[in-house]
């Protein structure tokens, strides 16, 4: 009897890849060149509450241009508000908002704003050896796709999932049991690996997956011996 497929999603950042300096330095680099002057830290910790107060970027039913521009105008807001919450003062004072949002938004789009979680390449592989499906269930946009291309990633998933794709974010249990039901897996079979303990793995468990906690390895070259083994 042929063995029913499993599979292992993943969270794309904090889990497959990680930005190469933090946040609030990019941000307080971004707003000196448009003449404000605000400490990275300020910048960092604005920013994770903005970040987490943010609706999800899920806009389904739009053709590429209109998604884009609706996920560019979600991150114009986000710097707007980060901007705010450090310095409430500060906006008045920066020269060229549209721009520097703009900039924002093209740099994180890039392999120069992220590089791989150590030992990414080598799990995915392991896992890919094994049979395992792969995918990235991210709330991230679009630019994604292209970040995951640029680092080496796409070649080694099925498919990449995103709020626009299946109409819901997580941490629903529709996201996960919609990304599970395009790769013909059970969620009995399939573990989600990823870095935040309410959308990502309490949201999984909830949905009925196994769940790893990326934060918890200190490489994911030897992830395929703990999914096997929750997999049991």
């Amino acid at each position: 009897m042929r063995a029913a497929p499993r599979a292992v999603l993943f969270d794309a950042a904090g889990t497959l890849i990680e930005l190469t300096e933090p946040v609030g330095e990019t941000y307080a680099r971004a707003f000196r060149e448009h003449g404000v002057e605000i400490s990275a830290w300020r910048l960092e910790e604005a920013f994770r509450r903005v970040l987490r107060k943010a609706p999800p970027l899920c806009f389904p039913d739009l053709d590429a241009e209109a998604l884009l521009e609706r996920e560019r105008e979600a991150w114009r807001e986000m710097v707007r508000q980060t901007l705010r919450a450090a310095d409430s003062a500060a906006a008045a004072r920066l020269r060229d908002e549209a721009a520097c949002q703009d900039a924002l938004f093209a740099h994180y789009a890039t392999d120069r704003a992220w590089r791989l979680r150590e030992g990414a390449a080598e799990g995915l592989d392991a896992l890919r050896a094994a049979g395992f499906r792969l995918a990235v269930l991210s709330n991230f946009d679009g630019r994604l796709r292209g970040i995951l291309a640029a680092l080496g990633l796409s070649r080694r998933l099925d498919a990449v999932f995103l709020p626009s794709d299946l109409g819901v974010a997580k941490p629903e249990p529709r996201a996960f049991h919609g990304a599970l039901e395009r790769l013909s897996v059970e969620a009995a079979q399939a573990v989600f690996v990823g870095d935040d303990p309410e959308r990502d793995l309490a949201a999984a468990r909830n949905a009925g997956l196994a769940a790893v906690d990326a934060r918890s390895l200190a490489t994911l070259a030897g992830l395929r011996s703990q999914v096997e083994e929750l997999l049991s």
